[in-house]
């Protein structure tokens, strides 16, 4: 049984706290999605918090996430109830999405690896990724989570998402890339365009 709750954005601040409690994982997650890229995360799997603050940072996103789940059987349900819930409060705080540039890309080097993430807050949740991990484990972080992660957070976000690894061969390398151009992709599309002020943009008129 899940029980979710929702604490509304105020007023015109782009910023939303939800908790979500299941008999696998009690999770919170806030967003200020015009924040400074502080973060403040504690899911148990050290990895991933790593990788969790690549999104605040290069998004530019104020990110607390508590996570308290079952790690005792392995990290699957921690790692796809963050990105469920992670994708609840960014829909929350993006709102109606008026005046939002709505896509984003990104392209990220580190060292041999090489990653892009395009992003289209469209309303219609699909996950298309291509990452061929080189190792299955990163610390505590199994690379088989990142597609839940993923997964979970474009469900609840209602994004369409494509999460390509260009080159790497190595799987630290291979994933931090992906995480920082989800992270700047993500800021792209969040920002506010000034030209279509109060406008869904879209020509159906709602997203």
């Amino acid at each position: 049984m899940s029980t979710d709750t929702l604490t509304p954005a105020a007023g015109a601040d782009r910023i939303a706290e939800i908790r979500r409690d299941t008999n696998e994982t009690k999770i919170r997650v806030r967003v200020n999605l015009d924040g400074s890229g502080k973060s403040v995360l504690k899911t148990g799997i050290g990895f991933f918090d790593h990788m969790l603050d690549q999104i605040a940072r290069h998004g530019m996103i104020d990110l607390e996430i508590e996570a308290d789940g079952d790690l005792h059987i392995d990290g699957h349900h921690t790692v796809e109830d963050v990105g469920i819930t992670l994708g609840m409060a960014v829909a929350r705080a993006v709102g109606d999405k008026k005046g939002l540039t709505r896509y984003g890309h990104a392209y990220v080097p580190l060292d041999e690896a090489l990653s892009r993430v395009v992003v289209d807050f469209s309303g219609r949740p699909g996950l298309a990724m291509d990452v061929k991990f080189t190792a299955g484990m990163i610390g505590a972080l199994d690379t088989q989570l990142v597609f839940e992660f993923f997964q979970g957070f474009v469900n609840h976000a209602l994004v369409s998402l494509h999460v390509d690894n260009l080159k790497g061969h190595n799987a630290h390398h291979q994933c931090e890339t992906i995480f920082k151009a989800f992270g700047r992709a993500i800021r792209m599309a969040i920002t506010p365009d000034p030209r279509s002020a109060g406008v869904i943009p879209s020509t159906k008129g709602c997203l």
